[in-house]
């Protein structure tokens, strides 16, 4: 956040394996919900693999070209950003915390809460992992179940379920030192998921059970939201550069005409066999659409079982009422909501930051859903919201706050 005699500005850095996205954001000092996008900018990234920093002067470039453009585009300097976290090493955990209530009259306070959500995070972790995040899901006071606040209720036992999210402790240092290296302070970290279910679901889509899928290059964060509680975070590493791979392996042809042939001919559910024609540096290809799209269905299909698992893990295959959105990179695959459809036997649509205003032709598409919603979780967490703006001023607003409660806990 950046504060002055003009309203404040918030900063949503995207870090993804192939390309580093940039939103900022303001409020409008006459109306404290709506959001207008300021600036925005996008660099490619050749420092991660499979959202995990490896050369950190390549990816501190990539950071500093991205923000450099947002800075020009709204004249405004960035100095720190709520910044997500990426890759298999991200795992969730969950975990419940108990405490007794000790005061005289046995009131639930503020302290009572935070104190049970610390308990629930001493969990043994290996010497080389870290909490990133802390997400409540729900409270029990002396055996009455499903409490979502037990702030001023009577009692003298209270629990909490939560689940903890943990990333190794190396990697977060290289993309912290990547950060350092482009003069960019941390404010938060957050996994992507989460932050692109703030920018595209809805309160009824987060009380109704919704799946958020960011296909990425590299990896495919998957988050889980169910009666408004985060219920499975994880990371998937697989996406859209193994669709390239495969391509190239398959056609026998350089990755530079495999991407090619993806970006212009991948198309699933198609059953067609025409032939396909692209130009690379002035030579032209020719491949087999039925190859092509067989190619490119085995790896989505595979993906997807990779989802249909972790969904399985905590129950909830097929049974999430808000379906499945697919945000990212690899979201434009033409036919990819369809066949996420069939597969996974969902409803399912691919995700745009919504309730946003501004300089959204750019932002406003699945690429940027993820930057975006870092962009609000950086509004949402900010102390000029909690300090000068009512709580359920957001709650009801563009801003789908429903997650402002959840995110009790950050590394910041």
């Amino acid at each position: 956040m950046r504060e002055g005699s003009a309203a404040p500005t918030y900063v949503g850095l995207d870090i993804g394996t192939s390309t580093v996205r940039c939103v900022i954001g303001t409020r409008d000092l006459n109306d404290p919900n709506l959001i207008s996008v300021i600036g925005h900018g996008a660099a490619t990234n050749q420092g991660m693999r499979k959202g995990v920093v490896m050369h950190i002067d390549d990816a501190a470039e990539a950071i500093i070209q991205a923000i450099t453009e947002a800075e020009r585009i709204s004249g405004v300097q960035i100095h720190q950003a709520t910044v997500n976290v990426n890759g298999a090493h991200v795992t969730g955990l969950n975990s419940r915390g108990v405490i007794a209530i000790s005061s005289p009259d046995r009131e639930i306070t503020v302290e009572d809460r935070e104190r049970v959500e610390e308990a629930a995070t001493i969990v043994k972790l290996p010497p080389n992992r870290e909490i990133v995040q802390v997400f409540a899901k729900n409270y029990r006071l002396d055996g009455q179940d499903n409490l979502k606040d037990p702030v001023g209720m009577h009692g003298v036992r209270l629990e909490v379920d939560c689940h903890i999210v943990t990333a190794a402790s190396p990697n977060l240092r290289n993309l912290d030192l990547s950060l350092e290296k482009a003069q960019v302070r941390p404010q938060h970290h957050t996994v992507s998921a989460l932050a692109a279910a703030e920018s595209v679901l809805d309160r009824k889509q987060k009380e109704a059970g919704t799946c958020v899928l960011d296909i990425g290059a590299g990896t495919t964060n998957l988050s889980v939201i169910e009666d408004g509680e985060i219920q499975h975070v994880a990371v998937i590493p697989m996406g859209g550069t193994h669709i390239t791979n495969d391509l190239a392996i398959g056609l026998k042809t350089d990755l530079e005409v495999a991407e090619a042939v993806k970006l212009k001919h991948a198309r699933l559910g198609d059953d067609s066999d025409k032939p396909l024609r692209v130009v690379v540096e002035d030579v032209a290809h020719n491949f087999s659409g039925g190859m092509v799209n067989m190619i490119v269905e085995a790896r989505v299909e595979e993906l997807l079982e990779y989802v249909e698992k972790e969904l399985q893990r905590i129950h909830r295959a097929r049974k999430l009422p808000g379906g499945v959105v697919i945000v990212g990179g690899t979201a434009v695959l033409p036919g990819l909501a369809e066949f996420a459809r069939d597969k996974l036997q969902l409803p399912a649509r691919i995700g745009k930051a919504r309730g946003l205003a501004g300089l959204v032709d750019t932002v406003d598409t699945p690429a940027f859903a993820t930057a975006a919603g870092l962009m609000l979780l950086d509004i949402l967490l900010s102390p000029y919201i909690n300090d000068q703006t009512a709580p359920n001023s957001l709650m009801s607003g563009n801003i789908s706050g429903t997650l402002g409660k959840l995110l009790g806990k950050f590394k910041g």
